[in-house]
């Protein structure tokens, strides 16, 4: 987007620019899920091709975070700090780096999810997912509570978002510890080096919804300060 389009969206609300950020970046890591389908499948003409697209979005989305810290002004006539923004940006951005280290090391390698644990870590893979998506939704309430002066039902209702995304991680947890035992009792069977990329991509994944988390965790701090 250039830079006069964000001046342009920044004259009615900064809370603009970041809700079109945290859309890029769930973009980004939602081709996640396919692009392991596609491994499964050992299409990996298909996974070279996803991992394109993950990486064309996390560059719009690195785009669109420097585009922002350029431009946020420094004065802004809002209940929020300007501080408080950028630290939510950052921890959005992540997300989507995340997405691409993962893609980036599966294709590098080559590596596959073992057929064995394939279908609880695509239900891993996508409760992480989840989390994002509920980062996302809260994210995009931003506008709806800065029309309501950060007061009343909405931020009542941003909070329930929050204790839902804390709820949705700690699922990941237990999902995380699941596929692990899962892992760690085929590892004879797989080649070595393999099994220690394989607890490297699963602890990836779940940065995913830690990230998310963190996200909530901004957001729930920007609202205890206003």
């Amino acid at each position: 987007m250039p830079v006069n389009s964000i001046l342009g969206v920044f004259a009615k609300s900064p809370i603009k620019p970041l809700q079109e950020h945290i859309d890029k970046v769930h973009s980004c890591a939602s081709i996640l899920i396919p692009f392991f389908e596609a491994t499964a499948a050992k299409d990996w003409d298909k996974a070279v091709q996803l991992r394109k697209q993950i990486s064309i979005a996390e560059r719009e989305a690195d785009e669109l975070k420097r585009e922002i810290r350029l431009t946020l002004p420094g004065g802004l006539f809002m209940p929020v700090e300007r501080t408080d923004l950028l630290e939510l940006l950052t921890q959005q951005d992540k997300i989507a780096n995340k997405a691409k280290d993962i893609s980036g090391r599966i294709i590098g390698r080559q590596l596959q999810i073992p057929a064995a644990i394939q279908d609880p870590f695509i239900a891993y893979l996508t409760r992480c997912i989840d989390a994002v998506t509920q980062a996302q939704e809260a994210i995009n309430e931003l506008d709806d509570l800065l029309e309501t002066g950060f007061r009343g039902r909405e931020v009542d209702l941003v909070t329930k978002m929050i204790a839902e995304l804390d709820k949705i991680e700690e699922d990941t947890d237990d999902l995380q510890i699941k596929i692990r035992r899962q892992l760690f009792s085929i590892e004879g069977e797989l080649n070595p080096v393999d099994v220690m990329f394989l607890y490297k991509i699963i602890e990836w994944v779940g940065d995913l919804a830690d990230l998310a988390e963190r996200v909530g965790s901004r957001l729930e701090l920007m609202l205890a300060r206003v």
